[in-house]
């Protein structure tokens, strides 16, 4: 199973570059125009999760830290075909978790794949 970059804000900086870093740090890639989509309560160790969608502005992955075991691409049609409850190139994760909510926005919400929409800083 594939899901969603994770990982925490540092002291100081906003939630939107705390994206930009973990994105660039896990995967090599580098975002842009990080909008913020929805938030879920996480148990461990009390926290609250924040779902962002955001624009790659490169496309290599370099898994840097080793945080990640892989990481890959999936286009839109190979989404798709997941959410439609056929057979695909991965599986998604539960339905409750954000992460869900985050692909299947962005697979079928044609508002988050239009470029000059929802940009933040």
């Amino acid at each position: 199973m594939f899901s969603c970059v994770a990982g925490f804000v540092e002291a100081g900086e906003s939630i939107e570059e705390a994206v930009r870093r973990e994105v660039h740090e896990e995967t090599g890639i580098r975002v842009d125009r990080v909008a913020y989509h929805s938030s879920q309560p996480w148990p461990f160790p009390n926290s609250l999760m924040f779902g962002f969608i955001a624009e790659a502005v490169s496309t290599n992955v370099n898994l840097r830290d080793k945080e990640l075991d892989k990481a890959e691409w999936f286009s839109l049609a190979d989404v798709q075909t997941v959410l439609g409850g056929q057979k695909g190139p991965f599986t998604m994760p539960s339905k409750n978790a954000i992460a869900y909510q985050l692909v299947k926005s962005w697979a079928t919400e044609k508002v988050w794949r239009i470029k000059s929409t929802n940009a933040k800083m």
